[in-house]
């Protein structure tokens, strides 16, 4: 067996909880999708706008939390306990002050949300939601660091079992809130927001009962939250996770700049759109839960001075990647139609959303490489280039072809999916040349040379 086979396997059985949690997390907004999308186009649409705003807000708190992976990875690849209590201390902290902060420029940006050129329809079904889902930010981000730590310590199945029933719960809520059903009011796009908020919480106050519960957490579980916290590690942890939430802002914002060019074509573009961005979204959480494996393998293998083995980890799990992302991207050309008809019954939209697919279907693709290439350079602690790299391509390249192909050609939305494409394409190669130039170095002292 190669070891690059073999390393794959390690990472798939790492990987296959993670990636099935954060799908998990990505099916909360499909199903969402999915049930507002019988209201109607315009509630679509504001699950859309509202939901874009939250998912940057959200991913910019994944990043700056990735390095508690990445650090109790590395303690506990040293055998140092105490270490891993205190990154847990201080990534609990961070995710609180983190968390509330951001609910409150969500908040204020929505102030002025009347001046990003929205349908006034949808700005006004989106209000409520929109409020909701911000409030659900910091129980979802204090849930990722728990997640994050138990993953890291090998415990990764019921972190994973938590989230899948937090989906089984935000359906039910729904179905009972949306609709009107079991005698409760209908609330429309409102209570999808009121699902989405007790879902997360209820699966927070969870996953704390059982590590608490959990005896084989005690020797690594912190004494104390808020007594003797040290700015060094706060640094230690921004200088690692500041950069990841840079590159996922640039990416995510992206993805935010392009709804918004999107909207200003009219709501039925912005609800076509959001089909397209709710199936795509939901085949990344593979291949970003192999970028979160290889990022702690990584980290790992260098704590236990195992460079030999950085390259076979990447090089699996970019396999791994491609090889679920081209079955998907075959599904999206050849269904495209069944899957925009399980969303939304309106045939405009359905036409228009299966042209979008059949690009989602080229782009993920690239979005695999450039994710799992993000995350193996994260292992090594190599943030700075890759953030410039993911600026160069979203916002330098991505954001002005977008703009062009899509308000100033025929192409309209497909012409905003097509300049996304290429800024993923150009971020993927950059980062796998910039990871292999790095491995290279580390492969040579290994070899002796």
């Amino acid at each position: 067996m190669s070891v690059t086979l073999q390393q794959a396997r390690i990472t798939l059985r790492l990987a296959l909880p993670m990636v099935v949690g954060q799908v998990s997390q990505m099916l909360l907004g499909v199903i969402d999708s999915m049930m507002i999308g019988h209201l109607g186009a315009v509630p679509l649409a504001a699950s859309a706008f509202a939901g874009g705003i939250f998912m940057l807000f959200f991913m910019v708190g994944i990043g700056l939390l990735l390095p508690v992976a990445v650090l109790v990875s590395r303690e506990q690849g040293a055998g140092q306990n105490r270490e891993v209590a205190r990154w847990l201390q201080h990534g609990t902290v961070l995710a609180i002050v983190a968390g509330v902060a951001e609910i409150g420029l969500m908040l204020a940006l929505w102030g002025g949300s009347d001046l990003l050129g929205q349908p006034p329809e949808v700005l006004a079904e989106a209000g409520p939601f929109y409020g909701l889902i911000a409030l659900s930010l910091l129980p979802a981000m204090l849930f990722q660091v728990f997640r994050q730590f138990a993953e890291a310590l090998g415990r990764p199945w019921i972190p994973m079992a938590l989230m899948l029933g937090g989906v089984a719960l935000n359906v039910g809520l729904n179905w009972v809130l949306i609709y009107g059903n079991l005698g409760a009011p209908a609330l429309g796009l409102a209570g999808a927001g009121w699902a989405t908020l007790v879902a997360r919480v209820a699966v927070l106050v969870t996953i704390l009962v059982w590590l608490r519960g959990t005896g084989g957490f005690a020797a690594v579980w912190p004494q104390r939250w808020l007594g003797g916290l040290k700015a060094a590690r706060f640094r230690e942890m921004l200088h690692l996770g500041g950069p990841a939430a840079a590159m996922f802002f640039m990416e995510v914002g992206a993805f935010m700049a392009a709804t918004l060019i999107i909207g200003w074509l009219g709501a039925e573009a912005l609800a076509e759109h959001q089909i397209a961005l709710s199936c795509a979204g939901f085949m990344f959480m593979f291949p970003l839960g192999l970028s979160m494996a290889v990022g702690m393998r990584l980290a790992k293998a260098q704590g236990e001075g195992r460079p030999d083995l950085l390259r076979p980890i990447a090089g699996g799990a970019l396999a791994m990647g491609w090889a679920v992302m081209s079955v998907s991207a075959v599904v999206f050309a050849l269904f495209g139609e069944e899957l925009a008809r399980g969303f939304v019954a309106d045939t405009a939209v359905v036409i228009l959303a299966t042209r979008l697919l059949v690009v989602a279907a080229i782009f993920q693709l690239f979005d695999a490489a450039q994710v799992i290439g993000a995350g193996a350079l994260r292992g090594l602690a190599d943030v700075r280039v890759p953030t410039a790299v993911t600026f160069v391509a979203y916002w330098v390249l991505a954001i002005p072809c977008a703009y062009g192909l899509g308000l100033h050609t025929p192409l309209g939305a497909v012409g905003v999916w097509v300049g996304l494409a290429t800024g993923l394409g150009v971020a993927a190669v950059l980062l796998g040349v910039r990871f292999w130039r790095l491995t290279r170095r580390s492969t040579a002292l290994t070899a002796g040379l």
